[in-house]
């Protein structure tokens, strides 16, 4: 009677131990499923960020907006035929 007693004591110690297990085992679970959808947002933040990022880099580096950011921030002109020398390699 004492070794059953102890087996169904084992029995139940492991069918809690196992249920324990279930619930953290499903707890962390949804919390790892909400800190992905966090860190899917920022990623989709980061990639908007990151393709207007290089249009503006793009409208910026055209040679027409650099040249006239020159001449009106800059003041500079362009150098008239004499002082324009050529060099091939």
């Amino acid at each position: 009677m004492n070794r059953l007693v102890t087996t169904l004591i084992i029995v139940l110690l492991a069918n809690v131990g196992s249920a324990l297990a279930v619930v953290y085992a499903r707890h962390d679970s949804r919390h790892l499923a909400a800190q992905l959808g966090q860190l899917e947002k920022v990623r989709d933040d980061a990639m908007a960020e990151w393709s207007r990022l290089q249009l503006e880099q793009a409208t910026l580096a055209d040679a027409g907006k650099v040249e006239a950011r020159a001449r009106r921030e800059l003041g500079m002109v362009e150098p008239e035929n004499p002082h324009i020398l050529v060099i091939r390699p």
